[in-house]
């Protein structure tokens, strides 16, 4: 005979669960103040990395929060992300115009969203292939294109949010940064918003959840899918142009380094929620920052092992909620109107 978990049962066990994160939370905050006073400079540096490596995951989660919350799975983050860091890359080489490379990469992330919105709703198209072309696609052309040797005329500088910037610990985390970092935290709350408090979000969730119905009460299920799919797309073109024209200033080939796919991670490990894959995408950042600071510190550790440590925590970290979590109803499925 099964056992079942009676109401007072579950609401202590969630009121554990509850319990347990406010005291992470607590514990962390502790961690950082105590480690502040110890060395006030090198936890400052390990945050402001944290957020700096974590805007290129949440862009990329939501990205593919948009793409899935109307229906369309979008594993072309990785491709949509090095082709606009690419072509940002060449806008920044032969115009020298920090704005127009940064609108081409941009625009280069939206057509790409495009070419996989024209796969997947109009040719109908298994949406983890049209994906996968988008990846290969991005990576042998801006392999075969790439020419070393080609100059940047510099890269997008912080902006300092004038006494805001002085605040001890958050000031220079939060209110010195370039200008795609500030993009990105506000990206994160605007999406929120539309998506849960406008009428616009609320049609994208039903297309998401129940195609089928949401077709019935009039509402466009290949234009709200086009639109979200695209609109990502431009977004992950942003976390590309931040690759070449912010962080690094240059172009690699493969650059992007699997941080499409770590996207995903992050998306899901929030829930498919904005805010929940910043704080994702921060707990993945605060893992690399920790690891370059082992790396430079000088620590015993192996570099391989300390190498790997953001992968591992992603991994645990999607064996312990990745069940847990529940996608979209409808999120990958062709819909054809009847």
């Amino acid at each position: 005979m099964e056992k079942t978990i009676s109401r007072p049962g579950l609401s202590a066990l969630l009121e554990k669960l509850r319990g347990s994160r406010a005291l992470l939370v607590i514990a962390i905050a502790v961690g950082v103040l105590i480690s502040f006073l110890t060395n006030g400079d090198i936890t400052t540096a390990v945050l402001s990395s944290a957020l700096r490596q974590s805007t290129p995951l949440v862009l990329g989660a939501l990205c593919g929060l948009l793409g899935e919350r109307s229906g369309v799975i979008n594993i072309g983050i990785e491709g949509q992300m090095l082709m606009a860091a690419f072509m940002g890359f060449l806008a920044n080489v032969y115009t020298g115009n920090l704005i127009i490379a940064v609108t081409v990469g941009v625009l280069t992330g939206a057509l790409l969203g495009a070419l996989l919105a024209f796969m997947s709703v109009t040719l109908k198209m298994d949406q983890i292939i049209g994906g996968t072309v988008i990846n290969i696609l991005a990576l042998g052309l801006t392999s075969f294109f790439y020419q070393q040797g080609l100059t940047t005329h510099g890269k997008l500088q912080p902006i300092e949010l004038g006494p805001l910037a002085d605040l001890p610990v958050i000031g220079r985390v939060l209110f010195s940064n370039p200008p795609i970092t500030y993009a990105s935290l506000i990206l994160i709350f605007v999406v929120h918003y539309v998506l849960f408090y406008t009428r616009w979000g609320l049609r994208t969730r039903a297309v998401g959840e129940h195609p089928g119905a949401a077709d019935t009460v009039g509402i466009n299920v290949k234009m709200v899918r086009y639109i979200n799919v695209i609109i990502g797309g431009g977004i992950a073109g942003l976390a590309g142009a931040y690759l070449t024209l912010e962080a690094v200033g240059s172009f690699e080939r493969a650059m992007t380094n699997g941080r499409g796919f770590v996207a995903l991670a992050v998306m899901i490990f929030g829930k498919w929620t904005p805010l929940g894959a910043w704080g994702a995408a921060l707990l993945f950042g605060f893992a690399s920052a920790l690891q370059t600071q082992l790396q430079f510190g000088g620590s015993s550790i192996p570099h391989q092992f300390i190498g790997m440590l953001p992968y591992f925590l992603t991994i645990v970290v999607l064996a312990g909620v990745g069940g847990r979590s529940r996608p979209p109803a409808a999120v990958g499925k062709l819909y054809q109107p009847e």
